[in-house]
């Protein structure tokens, strides 16, 4: 069983695959968002590709635990989803601080400024997924 990581945005949606055990997270893509339905067609291209059953999806927060202002768009587009995929899980996992990290891991690794932006959705992605399979331990299988 693979699982896809979402880190849903207003112009992207950064994505990272499961390996088939549940224990790590790789980054996949960056999918420019276009409308829902064309944004529901890649997702589903790439969940029908690597057979996933479930989807781990970022829920912006804030500090305090409060729902951020992107909440209720996320909300509206895993709802059109789940009408397109009936058979897909969806799980949403708090994402608090995974961007800033996206960007520190990416500094560290000495990938430039302008370089950052293409790859920080991704990155934020892999680190929501993989914070959702640390949490599940070997439940998975």
């Amino acid at each position: 069983m693979r699982i896809l990581g979402l880190d849903i945005g207003s112009k992207t949606i950064g994505v990272a695959c499961s390996d088939a055990l549940g224990i790590t997270a790789q980054g996949i893509t960056t999918i420019q968002r276009k409308t829902a339905q064309d944004d529901w067609q890649r997702l589903q291209a790439l969940a029908t590709e690597r057979r996933v059953t479930r989807m781990v999806v970022g829920r912006p927060r804030h500090m305090n635990g409060e729902d951020s202002e992107n909440v209720k768009q996320i909300e509206a587009f895993i709802t059109y989803l789940k009408r397109q995929m009936p058979a897909m899980e969806f799980v949403y996992w708090d994402e608090r601080l995974t961007t800033m990290m996206a960007r520190q891991v990416l500094m560290a690794g000495g990938v430039r400024r302008e370089k950052r932006k293409q790859f920080v959705d991704k990155m934020a992605a892999i680190l929501i997924l993989q914070n959702y399979l640390d949490a599940q331990g070997n439940t998975l299988l």
